[in-house]
């Protein structure tokens, strides 16, 4: 089949290129024409591990290609995919669905024949049908239907979710639709991946409650972090405890700084604005919004209170940026509240993250930025992980205490043993776990 992306960001790039991999005929489409370019030269603009060999083979198969003009791609195509972003608007925290509706308008003009219109953008229940009109209004004459079709890809872990996901859920009207969008599946529907098809705006509903749900999980665990602090119990074996009950389940029940990146702070947001404006209360999710906001401000004082109190005139040194290992995004980070709570109590920073320091030096100033994990030590007050990325899994601790002027770690993702830590004279402080002091 002939597939048209609309949008060449984490979303519609990934997707473009894994429609590929599945046989289909795909061109990617971008206004922005030295990202095009970009990708037609082998570059591409984002870290997702795997995707640049996934491109690389399906541009030399001829089944994957990029343009800046979308007129020929969707006149051609059986499915044009809308995939561009949807941010919270400024000041009311609404999904911005500008981008969406003028793509919708673009595409409306180049149509020949039947063609399904796919919002692949996480959108607010109603997008589907408003499409369909401003299509409709545009083209009377035009023959298309719009489906919804929301992704569920974790960064770094993108391709795999697309590839074996755990379920692929499509919206539409028709049953031509839903015929094309079967064809598009078709090779996971011959691996028997469960594909959902639903109403309209149930498919788009049903992206925005996984993702507050899977908030609200994480939310809970680290709510449940600071009680076990209070009474000395450890989070990780109550998650453990917990997650081994089949109706609970053992996925995003890792304490932490709380949550961040592209989806949950801003799908959250625009649920609980899709809620008010139908006169729903939606309690639950709007204390998740509150509590994650505030979890990320009060990671700055566990380091502070692990430095006696007071920052002032002293190093910290930080491992981490980005707001989850294996991305460059770093949207909605913790570090982005972390490290400035830390500049604003008199703290020197020093950091380190292996594949976010590009987009990390856009948003924030007034920091060192280092060549690796040991670089940010010498004459360190203290060490705050932020992020749990796999080469500071198994730092040589030894050569950090050594380099460090004073042996103080502040785990935020609770991936070194405390007792082991207190055996090398650390003080080390983690999250929902007792404390060791040097």
């Amino acid at each position: 089949m002939h597939v048209t992306m609309i949008g060449t960001g984490y979303v519609g790039l990934v997707s473009g290129a894994c429609f590929s991999e599945f046989g289909h005929d795909v061109t990617c489409v971008d206004k922005d024409s030295a990202k095009i370019e970009a990708l037609r030269a082998g570059e591409i603009p984002i870290f997702e591990p795997g995707l640049d060999k996934l491109v690389e083979s399906n541009v030399a198969a001829g089944r994957l290609s990029f343009a800046t003009d979308l007129r020929q791609p969707v006149a051609d195509a059986d499915a044009v995919f809308i995939a561009v972003g949807t941010p919270s608007r400024r000041g009311d925290g609404h999904a911005d669905l500008t981008y969406v509706f003028d793509a919708a308008r673009e595409v409306a003009a180049a149509l020949d024949g039947y063609t399904v219109i796919v919002t692949k953008s996480t959108v607010p229940v109603g997008t589907g049908a408003e499409v369909f009109r401003v299509v409709s209004e545009a083209r009377p004459d035009a023959e298309f239907d719009v489906a919804s079709n929301p992704e569920f890809l974790r960064e770094g872990a993108a391709i795999s979710d697309f590839m074996r996901p755990d379920r692929v859920v499509v919206g539409a009207e028709s049953d031509r639709a839903r015929d094309v969008m079967r064809e598009l599946y078709r090779s996971l529907f011959l691996n028997e991946t469960p594909v959902m098809f639903t109403a309209l705006q149930t498919a788009e509903l049903i992206k925005y409650a996984a993702n507050a749900f899977l908030a609200t999980k994480i939310t809970f665990i680290n709510e449940i972090a600071n009680l076990c602090e209070l009474v000395d119990a450890n989070v990780q074996d109550v998650a453990r405890g917990i997650g081994l009950d089949g109706r609970i389940g053992a996925k995003f029940l890792h304490a932490g700084p709380g949550y961040g990146g592209s989806c949950f702070p801003k799908d959250t947001l625009a649920l609980l604005r899709t809620a008010e404006d139908l006169n729903l209360p939606m309690e639950i999710v709007k204390a998740t919004v509150a509590v994650n906001t505030q979890r990320k401000k009060d990671m700055a004082q566990k380091v502070v209170a692990a430095c006696g109190g007071s920052l002032e005139g002293k190093t910290v040194a930080v491992l981490g940026l980005t707001f989850k290992p294996n991305t460059d995004d770093m949207r909605d980070s913790p570090s982005l509240d972390i490290i400035p709570a830390l500049l604003a109590a008199g703290a020197k920073i020093r950091a380190f993250d292996p594949e976010g320091m590009d987009e990390a030096r856009k948003l924030l100033n007034g920091i060192e930025y280092c060549a690796d994990a040991y670089d940010t030590l010498p004459g360190a007050d203290a060490l705050a992980i932020v992020t749990e990325w796999n080469a500071f899994r198994a730092l040589d601790m030894p050569r950090v205490k050594d380099l460090m002027k004073a042996p103080v770690l502040v785990d935020m993702r609770n991936i070194y043993d405390p007792g082991t830590m207190g055996e090398l004279g650390f003080t080390y402080i983690s999250i929902g776990r007792p404390a060791v002091r040097s």
